[in-house]
This record gives C-alpha cells, sequence and structure tokens, in this order.
C-alpha cells in the first residue's frame, strides 16, 4: 500500500475515487467548478439545479461521470426523489457539497415575511433538507461527508447583506451541529466559506461598476487578487475527502486573507 492509498484516496491517488457525490446548485460559479474538481479527483458527480440548459452544459463539459438533474433543493419530494433515484444507481451517496444558494438584499423594515422564508428556505434549510436525505445512505455504512459552502459574511459582513449574512451565520450552526450529531457514526460535516469570487454573477456585477472599483476591491486582499471558483473547488475536494479524516465541525475560510484585514 502506498501513501495516498493508506491516508484515503483511491488506489490513483485521486481524492474522490470510488465516491459518488452530489453538488447542489452546480449549474454555474462555485459549483460547476467543485462538479468539475470532483470527476478530475475521480468521482461521480450529480449536479443538482433548475437551470436545465446551464446545467446540461456543464456536465456534458465535464464529461460522462457527471450527469445533471433537475432538483429544486427547496422542494422536499423532489429532493427525496433524486436522492432516491442516485442510491438505486450507485448504492449510496459518499459526498454532499450544499452549495446552493441566492443573494439577498432587502431592508430589514419593509421585507415581507414571505421574502423572508424564501430566502431561508434556499440559503440554510434546504442544506437540512439535501442532507436529511443523503444521511441514511451515510449512516448505513458509517462513512461520509458533507461540505456546506458559506460565505465570509458567515463571520464577517457589511451593509447591505441582510439578510444573506443571517442565512450563512445559521449554515455555520446547521454544521457544527450536524458535525456533532454525526460524527460518532462516521459521518464528517464542514464548512467552506469563501470571499469575493469571480462567478458569472460577480463578474457580471463587476462589469457594472468598473475597473477602478474592481481594482479597489482586489486591493484589500492579502493577495491582491480575487478568487476564480477553480481557487475555491481543490479545497472542497480536500475537506470532503478521506484526505481529511479527523476534520469535523470546522470553518475553512478561502477568501485571499480579506478577513484577516478586517477581523
Amino acid at each position: 500500500m502506498d501513501v495516498a492509498e493508506s491516508i484515503g484516496a483511491g488506489p490513483s491517488g485521486r481524492l474522490w475515487e470510488g465516491k459518488t457525490a452530489i453538488v447542489t446548485g452546480g449549474a454555474y460559479g462555485i459549483g460547476a467548478a467543485i462538479a468539475a474538481q470532483g470527476v478530475a479527483d475521480g468521482g461521480q458527480v450529480w449536479i443538482f439545479d433548475v437551470d436545465d440548459e446551464a446545467g446540461e452544459a456543464t456536465a456534458q463539459r465535464i464529461g460522462d461521470a457527471c450527469r445533471y438533474l433537475h432538483v429544486d433543493v427547496t422542494d422536499e419530494q423532489a429532493i427525496t426523489a433524486a436522492v432516491a433515484e442516485i442510491v438505486a444507481a450507485t448504492g449510496r451517496v459518499d459526498i454532499l457539497v450544499n452549495n446552493a444558494c441566492g443573494d439577498a438584499n432587502e431592508d430589514a423594515v419593509s421585507m415581507s415575511v414571505e421574502r423572508w422564508d424564501a430566502i431561508m428556505r434556499l440559503n440554510l434549510t434546504s442544506a437540512w433538507l439535501v442532507s436529511r436525505a443523503v444521511l441514511p445512505s451515510m449512516l448505513e455504512v458509517g462513512e461520509g461527508s458533507i461540505v456546506n459552502i458559506g460565505s465570509l459574511h458567515a463571520r464577517l459582513t457589511e451593509e447591505g447583506a441582510f439578510p444573506y449574512a443571517v442565512g450563512k451565520a445559521g449554515l455555520g450552526g446547521l454544521t457544527r451541529s450536524l458535525a456533532l450529531e454525526c460524527g460518532p457514526k462516521g459521518v464528517r460535516v464542514n464548512m467552506v466559506c469563501p470571499g469575493w469570487t469571480r462567478s458569472e454573477r460577480v463578474e457580471a456585477m463587476f462589469e457594472r461598476v468598473g475597473s477602478e472599483r474592481v481594482a479597489e476591491i482586489e486591493n484589500t486582499h492579502a493577495l491582491r487578487r480575487v478568487a476564480t471558483p477553480a481557487d475555491i473547488a481543490p479545497t472542497v475536494s480536500f475537506i470532503a475527502s478521506d484526505r481529511a479524516a479527523f476534520v469535523t465541525g470546522a470553518t475553512w475560510e478561502v477568501d485571499g486573507g480579506l478577513g484577516s484585514r478586517f477581523a
């Protein structure tokens, strides 16, 4: 047995070798990069999203080891059906990456309860719903890994991020609670928190605000640049893998030093 095998990688040394994984919100941005990294690391990855055109294109671009399913992660029945389909096809789910979320920039006084509920259901409740659906297959074999994609807003936020920051902070609590609940049964739960990342949405915003403002944002980072989705994906792959077998209940910030400036 070589070193890679002895610390949990497959025979080829690839981190997700032989693993079945789900990545929610995988049609674009960080989710798509995580799905691509997971396949490159040997996994069979299923993308959940509601943008069929983008999801199918992403799965096709990544290759045969990636499949797309139309799944609204706020819909309990849709989640249950999709997870059952995957378990029937592969036997179990080894890795779940809860990445799906939406932006939120609301006024705390005028915001409706209905809008609050919709945002929290997507940005927080969905992570529990999908986790709840995959946990039986993980607990049955006594191993598995869940990675929740948070945000630097879970710890440090600013005006104009309400209630996005609330949902991400709640995701941190969910991570720690599930880690304690599931750890004795062999399932690890962690959170990865990106900062500014050049997803399609952020790139469009950068186009609107102009190069001078983008330079200001970049210069607040210790590394003097903003992340790409491909900067985030390898950390997620590692945390989800058996190489991180003694890591659970942890929050990993992948923010280019931005949080250090404002800590």
